[in-house]
């Protein structure tokens, strides 16, 4: 049994894996439905406004032994790759700009796989249109020509655009750019235009219109909001002259003229005509309707006109011959005309000077009433002046000047040919000032021309001008400078201010007023403009000092002008200096003033400055000197201590009662007088050093006596902090492991220094001072503080330094004056002492140290000499 069973049992191990490998199923995308945004991709749609880089799908799908699955996506070979999918998570990103115009739909191969099978689905994505396309015209913009008699409503051009974009993205409204002011109108959907109603082409007047037209799509979604795109494009319209206008005459009307030397065939006028369609003109034919007797004929192709007789067989002196200029058609036919009248003058000899006509005939004087300032180029209608010359031609002929003041008036027209109305304008109204001139004269003078004779004629004109209000009142100044006393009654006169209106009437009376934040003290006389001040007015210029306002001259019909008034109240010496107190107290240290002060309250100099003086001094009037203008007390000069007061005294008692006066500078100067009291005391060297000798000086001042101990303990707590910070660095760097070494000073000669004890009391002061030396020089050893390092000690040798030297003694105390206290020298009790020190034992290592030290030097002083060399 036992060789059965393993016989067997390769063949179990091939069956096992066998059924395993039947039981492996593939994987499978979940089918979500198309409105879904993971699953199998199928039937989805993406807009094409899609930004790139967003995750536009979640491809899902399982196996079913529950392995884990991985997804991939392709395209088909030369596509356009548009999308990529993250195999693990099946996120699937657009990495490429969409178009729905050029490509509404991708076609994508999704995958899913187990790691053994692979499942492959073609699954199409539908692009989803966005509005992101204007509308193109296809025959704009374009130019087209129109007949000018084309009528009204006619349609002259079709509007054609397309809009790629579909639904209301992809249908196109048409519009005319400024339709208000233009002959056209265009149909909103098919884009037809079309000559507006009631409205036709002119030729004439516009030769050729400008038609913008704007195409605009019916709106739609881009990146998640409503956007209407649109498109201009312009139409060229020329307009096609018509047939439809007469001819015109150029240059009418027309005048002729007939002298008495001319002869039969004389060119007499030439008229010239036009066919008003301008655009296709035909031929001008001339010829006379009437008017002209027989005596003149006219040229039919270019329209002149001749004499056919002598000037001696004329009736008349004027003809007014009708000319008829009409079109001549290609065929020949007459066709539309024009008339026009052709006036024809006989001039006789030069035998009539001009000559001035008015209403009634012939005049040489014409006046004229009127206001002053009339508008420029206004023309005086009340003079009705006509100027005339009988004779014909060139005797006719004669210029116009005006003769007068300035150049306020002109004369049109300045060249007349027989006859002319005389217009006179205005040239310069501000010149026509009726304060300046009542009344203005000028001369009209007529020249003849191209005549011998040079015959003339003049006319006198006199304009009488009337006054207006169009001047404003004007002070003689800008503004005005015042100065009064204070306590001045009230009612009292500060100044006068005049402003003149030079107009006439009642608008050249002046009316006075102020006002501002200053004015309310003051008041002015409305007619002669002296202000004074309020009657219950009181100036006080230490109250008050400078006051401003404006005052306001205005006329009767409101027209007014301003000037600026400064009044500045004059101080008076009208208060005394005053003390704080009739009584003051004060302490004196010998070598420091002592200040005392008045207040005088007048506002400006010298009533304001102050004088001091020491008026009495009690028990002694010569110690003391007072400064006049600061009003410090000082000992004189001479005063150095307390006892040289007790010795001018004789007294102990350092009180003096001191009388001292302020008195101001004013006219007349007044003054006070006060009692100081003064404690002279002598500045003393507290235990507390200067800082005591301060407080003491200021013991009267307890405030700035705290003030003074707060800024010092603030000083002592800040320089405690620094040297505390300081050494915590200083430590924490020498906490470093440094090799042990231990420096020696070894000098040629030893020098031990012995201090004695300063507890011990000496004999005289000038031992605390005296060093002993036993041995003239010493050895100075340093030790490192560490002692991580195998070298020991290191000994070098140093120049002797030089001997000490004892302080100097302090200076002998000063003579003493009975009944002074004495002066102490301040002294410190002290004793410094050396620490012993036990003699180091030199080992071998420390004899070899030593030589190196040793040659280290010498090599080193080798080296300087070799510099300095």
């Amino acid at each position: 049994m036992k060789n059965v069973k393993i016989l067997h049992l390769p063949v179990f191990f091939i069956f096992v894996p066998t059924c395993f490998a039947q039981a492996d199923f593939a994987p499978y995308f979940y089918d979500n439905g198309p409105y879904s945004h993971n699953g199998n991709l199928a039937l989805f749609s993406l807009s094409e406004d899609t930004a790139v880089g967003t995750i536009i799908y979640c491809l899902n799908g399982t196996d079913p032994e529950g392995q884990e699955v991985g997804y991939g996506l392709s395209f088909d070979p030369g596509c356009k790759e548009y999308f990529r999918v993250d195999p693990q998570s099946g996120n699937i990103t657009l990495v490429e700009k969409l178009d729905r115009e050029r490509q509404d739909s991708v076609d994508v191969l999704v995958s899913i796989t187990d790691g053994k099978s692979k499942v492959v689905e073609r699954v199409t994505i539908f692009i989803m249109d966005a509005n992101d396309e204007k509308p193109e015209f296809q025959n704009m913009p374009a130019f087209i020509d129109v007949l000018e008699t084309t009528e009204s409503g006619s349609s002259i051009y079709k509007a054609e655009a397309v809009d790629r974009d579909t639904g209301s993205g992809g249908s196109i409204t048409f519009y005319l750019q400024n339709p208000q002011f233009s002959l056209f109108t265009i149909d909103r959907h098919s884009g037809v235009i079309r000559i507006k109603s009631e409205e036709m082409l002119d030729y004439e007047k516009t030769k050729t219109h400008f038609v913008t037209v704007i195409a605009k799509d019916g709106g739609g979604n881009f990146n998640g909001k409503a956007q209407f795109l649109s498109s201009s494009a312009t139409l060229t319209i020329n307009v096609i002259d018509a047939q439809d206008t007469p001819p015109l005459f150029i240059g009418s009307p027309y005048f002729g003229y007939v002298y008495e030397v001319s002869v039969p065939g004389s060119e007499i006028f030439t008229v010239v005509a036009r066919d008003g369609d301008v655009g296709n003109p035909n031929p001008i034919r001339y010829s006379f309707d009437e008017g002209d007797d027989g005596v003149f004929s006219i040229n039919k192709t270019n329209g002149c006109i001749t004499l056919l007789t002598s000037p001696i067989y004329l009736k008349r002196e004027i003809f007014n011959i009708k000319v008829r200029a009409s079109e001549v058609s290609p065929e020949g036919r007459l066709l539309d005309y024009g008339v026009t009248t052709v006036v024809i003058r006989v001039v006789d000899l030069n035998n009539n000077p001009p000559t001035f006509y008015g209403e009634n005939g012939k005049q040489n004087m014409f006046e004229l009433t009127m206001n002053e300032h009339p508008p420029e180029g206004e023309i005086l209608r009340g003079l009705k002046i006509t100027v005339n010359d009988s004779d014909q031609g060139a005797n006719a002929k004669f210029n116009l000047r005006l003769i007068g003041p300035g150049r306020m008036l002109r004369v049109v027209p300045q060249t007349v040919l027989n006859e002319a109305q005389v217009t006179i304008l205005v040239e310069d109204s501000a010149a026509m000032d009726y304060e300046k001139n009542h009344f203005l004269t000028y001369k009209l003078l007529a020249v003849e021309i191209d005549t011998p004779e040079r015959f003339s004629a003049t006319a006198d004109i006199v304009i009488h001008l009337l006054d207006t209000n169009d001047n404003s009142p004007k002070f003689s100044s800008d503004y005005y400078i015042a100065r009064i006393p204070e306590n001045s009654p009230g009612g009292s006169n500060v100044v006068s201010v005049t402003a003149i209106d030079p107009d006439s009437g009642p608008w050249g009376e002046v009316k006075y007023s102020i006002y501002g934040s200053g004015a309310d003290m003051f008041l002015i006389q409305p007619v002669s403009g002296i202000i004074y001040t309020q009657p219950w007015a009181s100036l006080d210029a230490e109250v008050r000092s400078k006051y401003n306002f404006y005052v306001k001259a205005e006329d009767a019909e409101g027209k007014y002008s301003l000037a600026e008034v400064f009044v500045t109240v004059l101080d008076l010496n009208d208060h005394p200096p005053a003390f704080n107190e009739n009584f003051l107290e004060k302490t004196m240290v010998i070598g420091a003033p002592v200040k005392i002060e008045a207040v005088d309250d007048d506002a400006e100099v010298p009533n304001n400055v102050i004088e001091y003086a020491i008026m009495k001094a009690e028990p002694d009037n010569n110690i003391f000197d007072i400064n006049a203008d600061t009003g410090e007390i000082n000992l004189k000069s001479y005063i150095k201590s307390m006892a040289i007061i007790q010795n001018i005294t004789k007294q102990r008692d350092c009180t003096w009662s001191l009388v001292v006066q302020a008195r101001d500078r004013g006219q007349p100067s007044f003054s006070t007088t006060a009692v100081v009291k003064i404690d002279i005391t002598e500045a003393t060297q507290l235990k507390g050093g200067p800082l005591g000798s301060l407080l003491m000086q200021n013991r009267n001042k307890p405030l700035q006596i705290v003030g003074i101990l707060a800024g010092v303990i603030s000083l002592m707590v800040i320089v405690t902090v620094i040297i505390s910070t300081i050494t915590f660095i200083r430590n924490k760097k020498s906490n470093r492991i440094l090799p042990n070494r231990r420096v020696r000073r070894r000098q040629q000669k030893q020098h031990n220094w012995n201090f004695k004890n300063f507890f011990k009391k000496p004999e005289i002061p000038e031992e605390k001072f005296h060093i002993e030396e036993d041995e003239p020089e010493p050895q100075v050893i340093v030790e490192n503080v560490n002692y991580n390092n195998n070298v020991n000690n290191v000994v070098r040798q140093w120049p002797p330094p030089p001997p000490p030297c004892a302080p100097s003694l302090p200076p002998p105390p000063p003579p003493t004056l009975p009944g002074e206290r004495k002066w102490a020298v301040p002294t410190v009790s002290a004793t410094v002492a050396v620490k012993p020190k036990k003699k180091p034992v030199i080992s071998r290592q420390d004899t070899m140290n030593k030589a190196l030290v040793s040659e280290l030097k010498m090599r080193l002083e080798q080296k300087k000499r070799l510099n300095h060399s």
